[in-house]
């Protein structure tokens, strides 16, 4: 039982159940409420952050979207500056790569021109240690024909024989020497050259003491070395004993000759280390002359032979001095005679000037008809005057 307000009420009346669940139902609504207000101005309260933050992003979001614009814009801008970079970029590569292919254009026809003329002058050179190995091996095959004619006397003989001729031959005058002359004795020397007396003829024979020689350069101790050395002494010695006998002739040749070494070398030698053996050329009257020293030796003779023969002229010199003089003195009168004649004839041409300009007076005197002057006065009545109009 519940008692309300002095009535009592019985629990299990379906009314009071009613009104119970009604009641309660009404406080439960109530709480609801309640609790849904408490929510709402929670919800109020909590929202407006929210709506703060919302308007806050919606500010940032527009400038954002501002911002995006802009680099929206940026982007355009750097875009099209990047294009117009590129552009140009790629002109200026396109520029540097056209450079860069005519400067390797240019270079490779540089280079190929160079090469092209490199290789004409390798030809060239080429060609020319041809005919340098053409000349050396002609030069090889004339050195092996050189020692042919030298390991043989006679063709030895021969060789200097023929380099003597050619010296003379440069040297002196054709008319003043004889290759292989005969003397009075019979004997045939190689040269004689005319000098007037004093010296008188000179003979010059030409001897080469080749094996000698080299002996003495293939001599690899003391004793071959003293062996080529006798040998080569006793050469020269015949060849100066042999030569001073033939060639020397009391009144016919000079009192000397001349032995020619057609080897430098073994002049050079004779004289280097066998100063004995050019001794005992010079007591025998024999000198001894390498091709140099016989070209010297032969302008000497040739200056001698010149004085000579200009001593044996001195009287045709001076007759023709004489006749020249007198030359001399004809074209003298002669001139002397062509003056006078130009003296006659400037007077003459004065005289010819000066009737000239008296003519030339008379004619300008006439061109006026001053006849009164021209004319004399006994002349003078029979001129006629001229009639007045």
């Amino acid at each position: 039982m519940i008692t309300i307000y002095g009535q009592s009420f019985a629990l299990n009346d379906p009314i009071v159940l009613a009104a119970l669940g009604g009641a309660a139902l009404l406080l439960l609504l109530f709480l609801l409420l309640i609790i849904t207000l408490r929510a709402a101005s929670r919800s109020a309260r909590m929202t407006e952050p929210l709506g703060y933050h919302l308007g806050e992003l919606g500010q940032r979001v527009q400038a954002l979207s501002d911002g995006q614009q802009q680099l929206s814009g940026g982007l355009s801008h750097v875009s099209e500056a990047q294009a117009t970079s590129q552009a140009k970029m790629l002109q200026l590569m396109e520029l540097r790569l056209a450079e860069v292919s005519r400067g390797m254009t240019e270079s490779l026809h540089g280079t190929a021109t160079r090469t092209a003329r490199s290789l004409g002058e390798l030809q060239q050179r080429l060609e020319t240690i041809d005919k340098a190995q053409s000349n050396i091996e002609k030069l090889s095959g004339d050195v092996l024909s050189l020692q042919d004619i030298l390991s043989n006397k006679q063709t030895r003989g021969a060789f200097g024989e023929i380099q003597l001729n050619d010296i003379v031959r440069k040297a002196m005058p054709a008319d003043a020497f004889t290759m292989q002359a005969t003397l009075s004795n019979g004997r045939r020397a190689d040269c004689l050259i005319h000098l007037p007396n004093p010296p008188g003829p000179i003979v010059i024979d030409s001897k080469f003491p080749l094996e000698a020689y080299e002996a003495l350069r293939r001599a690899e101790n003391q004793s071959q070395l003293i062996e080529a050395q006798r040998m080569l002494r006793i050469a020269v010695r015949a060849h100066i004993k042999a030569i001073s006998e033939r060639y020397i002739l009391d009144g016919e040749t000079a009192d000397g000759a001349l032995m020619f070494l057609p080897s430098e070398a073994v002049y050079a030698e004779l004289h280097a280390n066998f100063p004995e053996i050019v001794r005992d050329g010079f007591a025998a009257k024999v000198w001894i002359v390498s091709p140099t020293t016989c070209m010297a030796t032969l302008n000497t003779m040739r200056a001698i032979l010149k004085d000579a023969r200009m001593r044996e002229q001195a009287g045709a010199i001076r007759a023709t001095l004489r006749q020249l003089h007198r030359d001399v003195e004809i074209v003298v009168e002669r001139v002397s005679k062509l003056d006078t004649h130009f003296n006659q004839a400037r007077q003459d041409l004065e005289g010819i000037s000066t009737a000239a300009e008296r003519a030339g007076k008379r004619a300008a005197k006439l061109d006026n008809f001053d006849f009164e002057e021209l004319a004399p006065d006994a002349e003078a009545a029979r001129v006629v005057p001229l009639a007045k109009p």
